[in-house]
């Protein structure tokens, strides 16, 4: 019998049925996106190679599709050569940061997002009232860094647990604001607010939420699949924040088998054998074409279902610098 023969015989009848959930809004935000469209228009118009400080945007797929155009990553300004163009990630940065770069006589492009730059904003405010300010968010993150380089050492503290907010000792007169990380878990925050409220009454907030829309929209989404999926997969970067906290809300709202994956190579298909339901989502800055990689994996190996559970619509679109604007 020929291979052909053989592989035909050995291939099973029919394949296993799948159910794939899809919960909606998945994906790239307006932030990313915008981000995103910073490189490829300095790209443009200054020419290869366009400098970036740290990842435009959590996602090696991404970052690397933009090194394939000519941008390259690095994580501090003294890494990038004289008199060439260099793009602010979408995380912020501290204040010190363009500082130097006008000090350098830099060229720069700020692809903060602006929901980001509206909780640098509110910190601002907060201090010029003469508040202190907490911080709600994850040490080391990018954008817990570039927020807190907005004012001067010890006029924020971090926040990072209920147990800390509860530990918290500052003065019964000290007038006190909390601003937030905008990729956190909707539920914790909420927690560790309550915390802080509880033992400081006149804690000031946002007037409205730093938790951007597309990290609550992505998390209700999966809360919304979580409960009828035997296992769940999430589309991001293990240093994407709001990608992990998808992972975290799966599992606390009823999906336990729930898993972070970069793209389809990352998939163990033993860990599906027996599962019906498969829940998948993608992280804020996760492209779509991830989801339609796993997708296809799958209907190589399965009879696939395709169902998608939509709990809002997203059409948000933040303007471009109009230096970039032709």
């Amino acid at each position: 019998m020929d291979n052909e023969g053989e592989s035909r015989q050995n291939r099973p009848m029919t394949l296993p049925n799948l159910t794939i959930r899809l919960a909606a809004p998945r994906g790239l935000c307006a932030g990313v996106d915008r981000a995103i469209q910073i490189v490829e228009k300095c790209l443009e118009k200054h020419g290869a190679p366009v400098y970036v400080r740290h990842e435009i945007v959590h996602n090696r797929h991404v970052v690397a599709n933009l090194e394939a155009k000519g941008a390259v990553f690095v994580e501090e300004l003294d890494e990038v050569p004289e008199n060439l163009p260099v793009v602010f990630s979408a995380h912020g940065v501290p204040k010190s940061v363009p500082a130097e770069a006008i000090r350098r006589q830099m060229t720069y492009v700020d692809a903060t997002c602006p929901l980001v730059s509206k909780v640098h904003l509110g910190a601002e405010r907060h201090h010029r009232a003469k508040r202190h300010i907490l911080l709600i968010g994850h040490a080391g993150h990018p954008e817990v860094i570039g927020t807190m380089g907005q004012l001067a050492d010890g006029a924020i503290t971090l926040i990072e647990t209920v147990e800390q907010a509860r530990a918290l000792d500052l003065p019964a007169d000290q007038p006190l604001a909390y601003i937030t990380q905008t990729t956190l878990s909707v539920d914790d925050t909420a927690a560790i607010i309550e915390a802080l409220g509880n033992l400081y009454p006149g804690l000031i907030g946002p007037a409205k939420k730093d938790i951007c829309y597309a990290t609550t929209n992505r998390q209700e989404a999966v809360k919304a699949i979580a409960k009828k999926c035997d296992a769940l997969v999430v589309l991001g970067a293990p240093n994407s924040s709001n990608s992990k906290r998808l992972v975290e809300v799966a599992a606390i709202n009823g999906c336990p088998e729930a898993r972070l994956i970069q793209n389809a190579d990352e998939m163990e298909w033993g860990w599906l054998a027996g599962k019906a339901v498969l829940g998948v989502t993608a992280g804020a800055s996760a492209p779509e074409i991830l989801v339609e990689q796993v997708i296809d994996a799958c209907r190589a190996r399965f009879t696939i279902t395709l169902e998608e559970v939509e709990i809002a619509r997203e059409n948000v679109q933040f303007k471009l610098p109009s230096d970039l604007v032709s």
